[in-house]
């Protein structure tokens, strides 16, 4: 039951974070996005993780650790250092509102 709300919480946090930013920016923004990580945030590089589907949280700490340096990444830290909060939070809501659907493997 813990888990359940924990999980429903997380749910509306990235809803409500979501909410408040410009999608419509985040998809024209995106096309920048698209060169390694793929049309639409699926991957198409080993090395660079797929952004559809990715928590919006998750999403802005990464660029703005990108953009302090807690993460190096010569792209992404020269990338993150360009783009405002507002573009950060913009993207974020965009890539997070994907559904993406998983299959589990046949064991």
């Amino acid at each position: 039951m813990k888990r359940f709300v924990i999980l429903c919480l997380g749910l509306i946090i990235n809803i409500a974070v979501a909410a408040a930013a410009d999608i419509e920016n985040g998809k024209k923004l995106s096309s920048a996005c698209s060169v390694c990580h793929g049309k639409d945030g699926i991957s198409t590089y080993p090395e660079a993780p797929n952004l559809a589907g990715m928590s919006s949280i998750y999403f802005e700490k990464s660029l703005v650790d990108y953009r302090k340096g807690i993460r190096q990444d010569r792209r992404m830290t020269l990338i993150a250092s360009a783009l405002s909060m507002e573009e950060i939070k913009d993207l974020a809501a965009w890539f997070s509102a994907f559904e993406v659907t998983v299959k589990l493997p046949e064991l």
